[in-house]
């Protein structure tokens, strides 16, 4: 069986949005539990150097639909990256994920070789297709899931790492 550039990339991210809207749940609920300020969870960060969990959901967000994007050309949804609630995290996620569900497969149709070139500044690699979403998008994109499970354990939120893999069915 051959694996299509759909299979590997929309329900992997779509997954990947679950596990963390579950692990914003948790996080809520912990707020809830413990009497918190949940601007805390939201504004929390591992180190002063890296991005707060509010952050780590738009960077997932962005990461899952400006990849499907660049593979398939199906225009995303643009996002002002302005949420700072969990109730507006959420609807982050969903808007995502609707978005990602909408892209068909046929729409990848040739994505595979499709020439890929980034910006970031001085910062600019060039990939195939293939090679984009393997080796910078999906890594990125768990990258950004795992720093925010790990604000979340950091904060005394209860996950681990049943709750980062998520259910299997």
């Amino acid at each position: 069986m051959s694996l299509s550039m759909h299979r590997v990339s929309v329900p992997v991210f779509v997954r990947g949005l679950k596990v963390l809207s579950e692990l914003l749940k948790k996080a809520e609920a912990y707020a809830e539990q413990h009497g918190s300020v949940p601007d805390a969870l939201i504004s929390a960060r591992l180190a002063d150097d890296m991005l707060p969990l509010s952050a780590q959901v738009q960077r997932a967000s962005d990461t899952s639909k400006l990849s499907v994007e660049r593979l398939s050309g199906v225009p995303a949804p643009k996002f002002e990256d302005n949420e700072t609630s969990f109730a507006q995290l959420q609807q982050r996620i969903a808007d995502t994920i609707a978005y990602l569900d909408s892209v068909a497969e046929s729409d990848f149709a040739g994505s595979e070789a499709r020439a890929i070139k980034l910006n970031f500044g001085s910062f600019q690699p060039e990939f195939k297709g293939d090679d984009y979403l393997l080796t910078f998008a999906l890594p990125n994109f768990f990258f950004h899931i795992a720093t925010a499970h790990d604000i979340l354990r950091n904060q005394g939120v209860p996950v681990g790492k049943r709750d980062y893999l998520g259910p299997y069915a």
